[in-house]
Parts: structure tokens; sequence; C-alpha cells
């Protein structure tokens, strides 16, 4: 399998706190995981790269296409989201992780804003596994539980998922569909949301975005 990472490696250049537990990248402590576990042929690509190192040969030997961004989906060109569209349609993956349900691909895959509501809060957060038996959920017990982590909870505005994998509960009491998978032509997408939080939080707040 042929995997990109694309990540828009701001923070890890930007934060000495966050370089500090990614000195190499996000992108490459999840390519490190996807090598080790899935045995995985991949390869980086950031936004400040020309074409944010998603050109049109790097999309065409992609299998799989790991999206990680947070801070700047705005600054992602819409050239390079029309490549991605168009090789989803034809049969590459997508895997959009945490707070790329923001991300140009994602909106423009699924046709809505992605809006959900979120709090940056120091909750436990609880994920049920739903379907035991798809391959996906290969070796993830009935649910596992995360310490610390920020909230996101429904109304999570994307259309009625293909398949739906993952539910979180979290301590305040919310709820989310944190893995799900939808069919976009010859391709799939597929959401996760857990993100777990290296440090506390400094402030506290609500939002419905």
């Amino acid at each position: 399998m042929r995997v990109t990472i694309f990540n828009e490696y701001l923070h890890e250049v930007e934060s000495d706190v966050v370089h500090a537990i990614y000195p190499e990248g996000i992108h490459a402590v999840l390519g490190e995981a996807i090598t080790r576990l899935a045995g995985a042929d991949v390869g980086y690509a950031t936004l400040r790269e020309d074409e944010h190192g998603l050109t049109q040969q790097v999309i065409d030997a992609t299998d799989v296409l790991f999206w990680w961004g947070h801070k700047a989906h705005d600054q992602v060109a819409d050239a390079v989201v029309e490549r991605v569209q168009r090789a989803v349609l034809g049969g590459m993956g997508l895997v959009a992780l945490h707070s790329a349900h923001y991300s140009k691909p994602f909106q423009k895959l699924l046709g809505t804003n992605a809006s959900l509501r979120w709090r940056e809060a120091d909750e436990k957060e609880r994920l049920w596994n739903l379907q035991p038996s798809h391959p996906l959920m290969a070796g993830v017990p009935d649910y596992f539980e995360l310490e610390r982590e920020e909230m996101y909870g429904e109304r999570f505005d994307v259309p009625d998922p293909d398949e739906l994998l993952m539910l979180s509960w979290f301590q305040g009491g919310d709820v989310f569909r944190s893995l799900a998978t939808w069919r976009r032509g010859h391709g799939t997408v597929v959401y996760f949301r857990p993100a777990t939080r290296p440090t506390p939080p400094t402030t506290t707040q609500t939002c419905s975005a």
C-alpha cells in the first residue's frame, strides 16, 4: 500500500511546546505507526511545499491519502483540492484526521461544511466499537478510553455515513460519530476524530461551529 500523509507542519515549527513533542512533525509520527502496523510505503507532503507536496505525480502514486489540517485550511489551493477530489472519485482513499473535518477536500467530497459542536475541555472520552467484524476494527476492543480530550459533539453536519464504526461519549455528556466512512465514486472517505491532548488546556470554552 502506498500512503501519503499531508500535514500543515505549522504548529511544530511555530510553537516550542509542540516542537518538543513532535520534533520531526506529527506526520513523521503518523508515518512511523502506519509503516510499523501496516507495512505501507509512506511519503509526506506539507503545506509550504510547492503544490503542498501533492503534485499530480504524487497523487497518482498514492493509494491512501491521510490529511492532518488544523489552522490553515483556507491556505490550501483549490487546484490541489480538485486534484484530490478527482483521485478519490477514481479510487484513492482519503482519511481525514481530527480537525481535518474542516479541510477543503473533506468538505468538497461530502458536500457540507462539516460543522460540529466543540469544547476545549480536559475530558475523558470513551470510544465504542460499533462494528467489531469490520476490517478497520480488527483488534479493537469493545471500547477504549482517552483520559484527556477536547470535545467534538453532535450535531456533526455531514451526510449519513455509509458505515458508522465508532461512537464517542465524553465526560461532559456529549456524543460524537468518531469513525465513519463514505463511498465517493470508486474511492472511500474516512473520518477519524481522536487526537489526545499532550498538555492540559489553558482555557475552557464552548462554541458551536
